[in-house]
């Protein structure tokens, strides 16, 4: 690609959210590579800022609008040529646009989550033009393929498979910001991750705001997700393979026949439940009972008995009572997850359950949030003390960041571990016996 500066702009971008966002920023960096931009390490060292949203809980909106307000100063004083972008799953909000526009009036690039690949034209029509760019997609048009990606790991990648999704749960924004479902060409997936073979990488994470509703329309017909498992599961060089997130609903048999019989495949699954309550899940829309929860479970670990699961869970969802919260913490219990990400709720302006009447105090919230944490922490350090002992093979990530003259890699279950090592031995998979535990991690020792 030709360069378009006479002199190189540093740019540093900051990632709100979740893996589809942080791939979002791989490209981003990657196509701002490739016209001549350089990367630098900290917003203070950057020429240009910015800011990749997430629109998922109002804390993530808060920690954006904070950080931004922290640049003000230095936008409007002396430097001239400092360039303040924003985009990603906020700016597909039109209430966000508004105040973004009232409130920080000297944001120079505003654009959102269709239009990605749109970044290096709307800085050169910036800096040519001297005009402020706005320019959103209300919806997605046809997939950008071959976009660059500069990768945090050299070992490792994320590849999108699919954009947008149908599940409209009440409480969640995705649909609108993300849009409808769309799904990439299975060619074009295994296009890429052989590429990424060639270019050193070992494990790749598939991404989707619902994975396991792939549907690629490809050269030989459709390809549901399993299907897709298995083309990528051929090709020399990738030894692991990771998806996130899947939806309850869809996850098929043949896809958990696939954790037993592809050895590629880890046996690891991320499985949001969200709520252990029938009542509450239906008000979420979530389109499943517990009773099908766990019998997912119960298949899952049937097929793989030491397949380790980690969760989402709402505490305080409007209309959520002490009966509907204690089903929630028997079903934590009955799973016995690996982990789990809990949250409060948060209302989300545009969704149905923004509009429920029967909103829960904050004060419940919190308290049923702790309790809650208490349940899913004692299941995550009584899994790991499972561990102990046993050896593993771990994907080198590189030195520790907890701990000086060690390195932190993950096994198969994406356990984190730490052990005595060398940063030479990033992208390496070696054998780790496990000597301790915690809540959160493994120790080891190189065997």
């Amino acid at each position: 690609m030709e360069k378009i500066l006479e002199r190189p702009r540093k740019f540093h971008i900051t990632t709100f959210g979740c893996q589809m966002n942080e791939h979002d920023s791989e490209i981003m960096a990657g196509m701002l590579s490739e016209k001549g931009y350089e990367q630098a390490s900290s917003r203070e060292e950057a020429d240009i800022v910015i800011f990749n949203t997430c629109s998922i809980r109002e804390n993530a909106d808060k920690r954006f609008f904070g950080t931004l307000g922290q640049l003000k100063k230095r936008k409007m004083g002396d430097k001239a040529e400092f360039t303040v972008c924003v985009c990603g799953c906020m700016m597909q909000q039109q209430h966000i646009v508004d105040t973004l526009k009232e409130k920080y009036p000297w944001v120079d690039v505003v654009f959102g989550t269709h239009n990605l690949h749109k970044l290096p034209q709307l800085l050169e029509n910036l800096y040519t033009q001297q005009k402020k760019q706005l320019e959103i997609w209300p919806e997605g048009g046809d997939i950008v393929e071959e976009l660059p990606a500069r990768r945090l790991f050299r070992h490792k990648s994320f590849v999108n498979i699919m954009y947008g999704c149908n599940n409209f749960c009440s409480y969640c924004i995705v649909p609108y910001t993300r849009g409808r479902e769309r799904s990439r060409k299975p060619e074009e997936i295994v296009r890429e991750v052989k590429s990424l073979a060639r270019d050193g990488v070992k494990e790749i994470t598939l991404l989707g705001q619902n994975v396991n509703s792939y549907k690629g329309c490809g050269r030989d017909g459709q390809a549901d997700f399993t299907d897709l498992i298995y083309m990528l599961a051929e090709i020399d060089g990738i030894e692991r393979i990771r998806f996130m997130t899947s939806h309850p609903k869809d996850l098929s048999d043949k896809l958990i026949d696939a954790f037993k019989n592809c050895d590629k495949l880890c046996k690891y699954i991320h499985l949001p439940v969200q709520s252990g309550s029938n009542r509450i899940l239906k008000a979420m829309n979530r389109k499943y009972t517990r009773e099908a929860y766990l019998e997912l479970v119960r298949k899952l670990r049937e097929a793989v008995p030491d397949i380790a699961i980690s969760t989402d869970i709402i505490v305080g969802f409007p209309g959520e009572t002490e009966e509907d919260f204690e089903d929630t913490l028997d079903l934590a219990h009955r799973v016995g997850y690996d982990s789990a990400f809990t949250f409060l709720y948060s209302i989300r302006q545009g969704t149905p359950a923004a509009r429920a009447e029967d909103q829960i105090p904050e004060e419940i919230k919190h308290e049923r949030f702790n309790r809650l944490v208490e349940v899913v922490n004692e299941s995550s350090a009584e899994k790991n003390r499972s561990y102990r002992g046993k050896t593993k093979m771990v994907l080198v990530d590189g030195i520790s960041r907890s701990k000086e003259g060690t390195c932190e890699g993950r096994t198969d279950e994406f356990k984190l571990v730490n052990f005595e090592g060398n940063p030479g031995l990033a992208g390496s998979i070696i054998a780790v016996k496990i000597t301790d535990s915690n809540t959160f991690s493994l120790s080891g020792e190189r065997e």
